[in-house]
């Protein structure tokens, strides 16, 4: 049969998952196993390594069994990952010295605020596109080697090894002898400095970070090494790794200046491609590398929108407006219009481009006549404007307006949301076949490295798309309605 297959590991927040993609870049085996979350104390999340890296396993060797094509057959592996999600181990032993603080615990909440008092931020974000905050790594592996005794002292004689999830994979894959990561999730630490592609002193110094405990940085598309014998049946290069808002991005082909992808799950992530310029944002937007392909970077701009799906779920499970999630396309489609009502989902503060941590959520416009349906199209319509305002404000920082915008997640298979998507935006809405671009965008990447893929071109020809939803909706009607988003988001944080 020949090498023809991409093995792509998807390390999520609350699962992992193996997929088997065939040569035209279809899914053709999946596993995927839930693994338990770790609250030690209020705001703090952690995850057990080792649950991490069995699970990795056995979803690959299921996967693999599924597909029928066997680890010979595999030509790569990729792997995508949560994101700035922090561990530390032992080099010589493999065992990670703490759990791992994962990218919502929020455990370092004073030491980011004493660095903003301190004046640090606007160095920080020249230097590495980001903010100051507990979600990225690098307080995260400051705090393990002031907490874990010994640690420091062990980290600076060489001993430990940091990495986020995808590096201590590649670890735990290659027996040990690879400590590296790509460019992405080394841009998520606070450590890497994006204009000059290198680990940065001045960063490690501020944040109390030794150099020793750091990886090697290579392209997405990177032979990094292979697995240990015994692993499988036969020994499978690891080829490319991207943190999961980039690969959705490359999953998407979005690869030319001005495309972008919208990933809709509990929240949104909204990553817009800036091409080989770095934008650093006016409206506190992250700058960041999209991928790093044969030594040259692509840049995107990146918004984060709290709630999405979550309000949703906040519908059904929260106050019993639906039964199912798939119940608000019908919901909203059977209105002729919101009859005035918005729904500001607030409930853990609002993202960017507004950054209140404090906010929380708002109803307005209820009547008499208001119906449960009113609240769904609501929910539905809150998701679509935090979509064109994290746009607007990309435009206002010197980027190219999307000509259109892809979309991928669970949401995204609601043709209501994804019409008033378009309608808003003034642009048409791509959605492709297969909804899950995490993982395509990893086996994109290992695809290329292992030559299975000439290059960019023939990744954009296997996209394929499911609809296209294209805008309908006149300036007379749209303005009063964007009009009335602001108000009510006005109004929430004047609260």
């Amino acid at each position: 049969m020949g090498k023809t297959h991409i093995l792509a590991i998807d390390q999520g927040t609350t699962s992992t998952r193996s997929v088997v993609f065939d040569q035209g870049a279809r899914r053709i085996a999946t596993a995927q196993v839930e693994f338990q979350q770790h609250y030690p104390a209020p705001g703090w999340v952690e995850h057990d390594p080792e649950d991490i890296w069995r699970d990795t396993l056995a979803t690959a060797r299921a996967a693999i069994a599924k597909s029928g094509v066997g680890a010979g057959g595999i030509a790569a592996i990729g792997i995508t990952n949560q994101r700035e999600t922090t561990l530390i181990w032992e080099r010589g032993s493999g065992r990670p010295i703490h759990r791992a603080i994962v990218w919502q615990d929020r455990r370092t909440t004073e030491r980011c605020q004493r660095l903003k008092e301190a004046g640090a931020e606007q160095e920080v974000r020249a230097r590495t596109g980001l903010l100051i905050d507990p979600y990225f790594s690098a307080t995260k592996i400051a705090w393990m080697l002031d907490n874990v005794p010994g640690a420091r002292a062990r980290a600076e004689r060489g001993e430990l090894a940091f990495g986020t999830i995808d590096s201590f994979l590649l670890w735990r894959l290659t027996g040990g002898k690879v400590h590296a990561t790509d460019v992405t999730n080394a841009s998520r630490t606070s450590l890497w400095n994006i204009r000059e592609n290198c680990w940065d002193d001045e960063m490690c110094r501020l944040f109390g970070v030794p150099r020793a405990l750091l990886p090697e940085v290579h392209d997405n598309a990177h032979i990094y090494g292979s697995t240990a014998p015994g692993l499988f049946d036969a020994e499978i290069p690891v080829a490319g790794i991207a943190g999961d808002q980039q690969a959705a991005l490359f999953g998407q082909t979005c690869f030319a200046p001005g495309s972008a992808k919208a990933t809709y799950g509990t929240g949104c992530f909204m990553l817009l491609n800036t091409g080989e310029q770095a934008i650093l944002s006016d409206h506190r937007l992250l700058t960041t590398p999209a991928y790093r392909i044969a030594g040259r970077t692509t840049y995107a701009l990146e918004g984060s929108i709290f709630v999405a799906g979550a309000a949703i779920k906040w519908l059904r499970d929260g106050i019993g407006v639906i039964a199912h999630a798939s119940d608000t396309d019908g919901m909203a489609t059977r209105l002729p219009d919101n009859g005035g009502v918005y729904v500001v989902p607030a409930f853990v503060g609002l993202g960017a481009p507004h950054w209140a941590p404090d906010a929380r959520g708002a109803i307005f416009g209820l009547t008499l006549g208001s119906t449960q349906a009113h609240l769904a199209r609501a929910a539905l319509e809150a998701v679509a404007y935090q979509t064109l305002d994290l746009v607007t404000t990309m435009v206002e920082d010197g980027s190219t307006r999307p000509a259109m915008l892809r979309v991928d997640g669970g949401m995204a298979a609601n043709d209501w949301l994804c019409q008033f998507l378009a309608d808003l935006l003034e642009a048409p809405v791509e959605r492709p076949h297969d909804l899950e671009t995490t993982a395509r965008g990893a086996a994109f990447h290992a695809g290329l490295a292992a030559g299975l893929w000439s290059g960019l071109d023939e990744l954009a020809s296997l996209w394929s798309r499911e609809a296209c939803f294209a805008p309908a909706m006149s300036a007379e009607t749209r303005a009063p309605l964007i009009a009335g988003w602001r108000d009510a988001l006005r109004r929430t944080l004047l609260r």
